[in-house]
């Protein structure tokens, strides 16, 4: 949910991140180290209120629009509290099993600037421990307004980095020595051939601990920070090579975000791949990560079946193997990571067996190489219906576009690139750039895109007043916060431009807006507004079903009852059901963007390695 804003007006930035700067109210701002202590007594302040548990005091630490969130340091969850009342009841709570201790301010995290609307802040790193774990957090301190010249915090983020005694094994922890002192032991030339090693095969092997369901992004995410926990972890997926599910999609397709925001944790992308990665890089990128760290895999395979046993805490699944074979595991826990939608959404249309042309779904779309001279017509407008009409116009195709209701458009670049701004070659690491970002809570997200969305607004405003004179409805999300509250919301209901948006204006695809199909009849597409369209192809992008659809049809629909929806924001303002516990034991889900799979997937592992060693 990135909110960076990478205009020169919004420096300094503060933690390596900013929302704004007044010019010229620098020297109004303390200094780095006045800004350094300040922080430092902030949480002195809290540590000092929670021990004597004082909710007024942890009150007043907070603005009253303030906020607490937490992954997983103290509540084992993704939380969200608004509100200081609310704040200082979670803090008290959470504090009682989980103590913080061991604060530390990291010099070089201490950032301070004047933001725009909200003045002199503060933004800091800090670091601090629990009995079970090494935590970091993220603190940002607002001078209120209403007098006193006291410093509260505006949002305040507390992240579980790793658990003691259960650290990844990676970085200084890497696991073998080099150099012992004469040959390497068995045991470590086992592991490193175990670790090295895609098991396409299907080997008998002990039964994995974690089985995970789709070898995407998210799937092969998971599997490599399990991993690096030491968590025997097996892959499968019904398609014959991993990076299928990019490979076999239409010819054009390219990311929409940059690639400074979507590396893979451990392995990132070469420096020398272009900004906007096509589904070739993708689909190869991901059979190289899987081989280089030697992830267990295996493709053409199906999940026949799968039981929860309560007592014993297990799953049976068996699984359709390539050979045509069944083969039983008994893994302890199933991540479900085939993205965050069901399937597609398939309208019954009267008159569809009559229809004399091709009727295509967008997620059968193969690409329109031999569409040069047909009649197309493209049924929604998300990112999907945009993305075939372009393919199809540029292969001649005659197109319209029939919108069904309004959609949020954005420039690629400088729009949607403004959002995530914070991710650049030359700017914080990754890991800091994450963390700032998760440091915003979704509801404040919301707040703080509305003035985003004004200003791309502003920057696109020769491609809005176009789409506009061509017929276009447009919104920019109910409560005017743009395209990616809408995502994090919906999964859809907008469209990055990348070209498509050109053609409606020059009129090289049409639209048609207002109406429905009310029918097909030979060539003919009959629409509830009185008038038709002759066509030879209609390809239906019509949106999503909830995943809840997808777990029913894999697990059964109990399971997906416990489970409930999918995806959009819960009360406090976190994503339901992915990356945290669900209603059903022992069941994940892991999806989402490149960018969010990064670093929810240690989130989602960290959970899965306290829960097989007895923390949770």
């Amino acid at each position: 949910m990135p909110v960076a804003d990478s205009s020169k007006s919004a420096e300094p930035r503060a933690g390596g991140f900013s929302i704004g700067k007044v010019a010229g109210e620098e020297s109004n701002c303390p200094s780095a180290a006045a800004g350094q202590e300040i922080a430092i007594t902030w949480l002195k302040a809290l540590t000092l209120a929670l021990a004597k548990s004082e909710t007024a005091a942890i009150s007043n630490l907070f603005l009253k629009e303030g906020y607490w969130r937490d992954h997983l340091a103290l509540t084992w969850d993704l939380r969200t509290f608004a509100g200081p009342a609310r704040v200082a009841g979670g803090l008290k709570e959470a504090s009682k099993q989980r103590r913080m201790t061991g604060f530390q301010v990291q010099d070089a995290g201490s950032k301070l600037f004047a933001h725009k609307t909200r003045g002199k802040t503060i933004e800091t790193f800090f670091t601090f421990e629990t009995d079970i774990a090494r935590c970091r957090g993220h603190l940002r301190l607002i001078l209120a307004a209403d007098g006193g010249g006291e410093w509260r915090a505006w949002t305040f983020f507390t992240s579980m980095e790793e658990l003691k005694g259960f650290e990844e094994q990676a970085g200084v922890r890497r696991p073998g020595k080099l150099h012992r002192t004469g040959v390497q032991s068995s045991a470590d030339l086992d592991h490193h051939k175990q670790a090295t090693v895609v098991d396409s095969a299907h080997s008998t092997a002990l039964d994995p601990q974690v089985l995970v369901i789709g070898a995407g992004h998210a799937g092969l995410a998971i599997a490599a920070r399990l991993a690096a926990l030491d968590v025997n972890t097996l892959v499968v997926d019904r398609e014959a090579r991993i990076g299928d599910n990019w490979r076999n999609r239409y010819q054009s397709l390219l990311l929409h975000n940059q690639i400074a925001a979507n590396h893979l944790p451990y392995l990132p992308f070469p420096s020398t791949w272009p900004s906007y990665l096509s589904k070739e890089h993708m689909a190869e990128w991901l059979v190289a990560y899987a081989a280089i760290l030697g992830l267990k895999v295996w493709t053409s395979t199906t999940i026949l079946h799968a039981d929860y046993d309560q007592d014993a805490r297990g799953w049976t699944v068996q699984l359709s193997q390539p050979d045509g074979t069944v083969k039983t595991l008994h893994p302890r826990h199933l991540v479900q990571a085939t993205g965050i939608f069901g399937s597609q959404n398939r309208p019954i249309i009267a008159g569809a067996d009559q229809f004399d042309g091709q009727l295509i779904y967008a997620s059968d779309y193969k690409g329109g190489n031999e569409a040069e001279g047909r009649r197309v017509l493209v049924v929604g407008t998300g990112s999907s219906g945009h993305d075939v009409a372009q393919d199809l116009c540029n292969a001649g195709a005659e197109v319209t576009m029939l919108q069904r209701s309004s959609t949020c458009v954005v420039s690629v670049d400088p729009g949607a690139a403004r959002a995530y701004s914070i991710y650049s070659d030359d700017g914080l690491p990754i890991a800091d750039a994450d963390f700032v970002t998760n440091s915003f809570p979704f509801p404040l997200v919301a707040e703080l895109h509305k003035d985003m969305t004004k200003r791309i607004a502003e920057m696109d405003r020769d491609l809005l007043q176009g789409l506009r004179a061509a017929g276009f409805a447009l919104d920019f999300g109910e409560d005017e916060s743009g395209f990616l509250m809408k995502y994090h919301r919906y999964g859809g209901g907008y469209y990055i431009n990348v070209g498509c948006s050109e053609l409606i204006i020059a009129g090289k695809i049409k639209i048609k807006h207002g109406a429905e199909i009310e029918r097909l009849n030979g060539k003919t597409v009959v629409f509830t507004d009185g008038t038709s369209l002759d066509v030879d192809m209609v390809i239906i992008a019509a949106g999503y079903a909830n995943m809840s659809e997808s777990i029913g049809a894999l697990l059964g629909d109990e399971v997906a009852e416990r489970v409930g929806p999918v995806w959009g924001l819960d009360p406090e303002g976190e994503v339901r059901a992915m990356w945290r516990r669900t209603g059903q034991p022992g069941f994940w889900l892991m999806g989402g963007s490149l960018q969010q799979c990064r670093p929810y997937s240690k989130y989602l592992a960290l959970q899965i390695k306290a829960a097989e060693v007895g923390l949770i």
